[in-house]
């Protein structure tokens, strides 16, 4: 303190919290003080000694050894993730091989034996590849300490900014709801597929045994009103494993049946250009279903859109995020691969030109009518596990911006314990909205597949390929005009190529399904 002829100064100390790191075994709190100005003091104070120095600041450092909050709590006060290899591998397999793989033997009889297993090779590559330089976009700056990014769009933000920013989020979110969309559609046809199995083992081929979808689509809305209030991602690890098993099950089936068929026919057919014009085939219907198909190979690959958001789910270095997404990647397009090529080349083989664009809801197959069954039950699991890897991004990004906006509404924030369940209204009600209006869409357009196709179209080449491409290189800092550089960007141009060429095919299909179109016709 100072004293002058005036009264008493006082200079003020502040301490406040400089930093709050957590390792695996301490707590470290650093402290650090700050002189204030000098406040004159009321002369009835006593006088006292003047101090000519001044206060500088000064550092405390308080460790707490083996504090709990290390044991609940990632480097980010986010509480600690549990997800693994093996959990981020289920949830790419769950996310990547959807029914549609039951479609490829129809893609390949578009393409041939030539064009067919090549476009799924390049394509393999590709996303691994693109997958690969996303995951190491998972952080900014060090591979293990930099800032996290949770979802993809806040990649994008840290390392492009501007205007990408939206523009990814538009074509990502809009990706993710028609794919719930799809997967809605698609329950219903192997659903309705039981139905006609059974109908047809009952009362012979000459039965039509027709029945509406409708039914079988409110049925999986209201499975998912109640999977849909699962809290975040990270829990819902044990049914994505379930769907990847229920994946391997009906692909096995479907192999299997193409596998008899083939050694039944004696001998492989289909060609090596595939389905020729003639007849029943124009010109320009080989040319928008070989587009078709081509992007259907390429977008059965796609999992870019929810990359980042399954890397969150992946526990703290060491190894790094990146690292074991990169493994898990490694893995599961292999396995997707392998079983792509299985179950497409071993149903071309079976039914060559005449491949249904599904395998088991197409009835290429008619016996044996349980297994059928099974299969389709099974795509039908797997789909409700699947719906739920592609929607919690919408759930997570609407409820953040929720809460955002309104931090203090207990509506949004307050949650019911039942049980051991905690259940909030906001999320009951927003996410239950969105389930509905979805399950009504699919009801209304039974052709949406085909709108979804655009929807995949558009999106791959900015999801898969630019967006990834562009942040290695500004994270990497790679010169323009490089080697390395003019490979990036042909990789990119070229995918631009194939999603417009499917995107064309896509709409082509679309306008041929208007033409015929009925509202809840299904």
């Amino acid at each position: 303190m100072t004293q002058e002829a005036c009264g008493v100064y006082i200079h003020m100390t502040s301490i406040c919290v400089s930093a709050l790191n957590f390792s695996h075994s301490h707590t470290h709190l650093q402290l650090q003080a700050h002189q204030q100005p000098a406040r004159r003091l009321p002369r009835q104070y006593p006088p006292m000694a003047a101090n000519k120095h001044a206060v500088a600041p000064m550092e405390v450092s308080v460790e707490a050894g083996n504090a709990g909050a290390a044991e609940w709590l990632d480097d980010d006060g986010r509480p600690r993730r549990t997800g693994t290899f093996w959990t981020a591998s289920s949830h790419i397999i769950t996310a990547v091989i959807g029914s549609g793989v039951l479609s490829l033997a129809w893609a390949i009889a578009q393409l041939g034996w030539v064009a067919g297993p090549a476009a799924m090779l390049l394509f393999a590559f590709v996303t691994y590849y693109t997958a690969t330089l996303l995951a190491d976009c998972y952080r900014t700056g060090d591979p293990e300490t930099g800032k996290r990014n949770y979802t993809y769009m806040d990649a994008v933000r840290s390392n492009l900014g501007g205007a990408k920013v939206v523009f990814c989020g538009v074509i990502q979110y809009a990706n993710l709801v028609g794919v719930a969309i799809g997967y809605t559609i698609a329950s219903s046809i192997s659903m309705k597929a039981i139905r006609r199995a059974d109908c047809f083992h009952k009362n012979g081929h000459g039965d039509p045994c027709n029945s509406s979808s409708t039914p079988y689509m409110i049925l999986f809305g209201v499975v998912q009103i109640l999977f849909s209030q699962i809290p975040d991602f990270d829990q819902i690890w044990w049914l994505s494993i379930v769907a990847a098993v229920m994946s391997f099950t009906y692909s096995g089936i479907g192999l299997s049946l193409g596998i008899a068929q083939t050694i039944s026919n004696g001998g492989f057919n289909g060609s090596l250009t595939g389905i020729s014009i003639g007849v029943d085939v124009t010109a320009t219907q080989k040319i928008w279903h070989s587009l078709q198909a081509f992007g259907d190979i390429a977008f059965a690959y796609s999992f870019s859109n929810i990359l980042i958001e399954i890397q969150d789910t992946i526990k703290a270095p060491p190894p790094s995020e990146s690292t074991v997404m990169q493994k898990a990647t490694r893995l599961s397009v292999a396995t997707t691969t392998i079983f792509y090529m299985l179950c497409g080349c071993m149903g071309y083989a079976a039914f060559g030109d005449n491949a249904p664009d599904n395998l088991l809801t197409g009835f290429g197959f008619y016996e044996p009518f349980w297994l059928l069954d099974v299969a389709n039950v099974a795509i039908v699991v797997h789909l409700v596990g699947a719906y739920q890897v592609f929607c919690q991004p919408i759930f997570a990004f609407v409820e953040r911006r929720a809460a955002a906006a309104w931090p203090d509404s207990a509506f949004i924030s307050k949650e019911l314990r039942v049980g051991p369940f905690a259940l909030s209204l906001f999320r009951l009600t927003w996410r239950s909205a969105f389930v509905c209006v979805t399950t009504v869409v699919a009801m209304l357009l039974p052709f949406f597949g085909n709108v979804v196709g655009f929807l995949g179209a558009v999106s791959f080449w900015p999801l898969t390929v630019y967006f990834p491409v562009e942040m290695y290189i500004k994270q990497r800092r790679v010169p323009r005009g490089s080697t390395k550089w003019i490979c990036l960007q042909m990789l990119s141009v070229g995918c631009l190529l194939v999603s417009i060429a499917a995107a064309v095919g896509s709409i082509a299909n679309v306008i041929d399904a208007l033409k015929v179109y009925r509202p809840f016709s299904g």
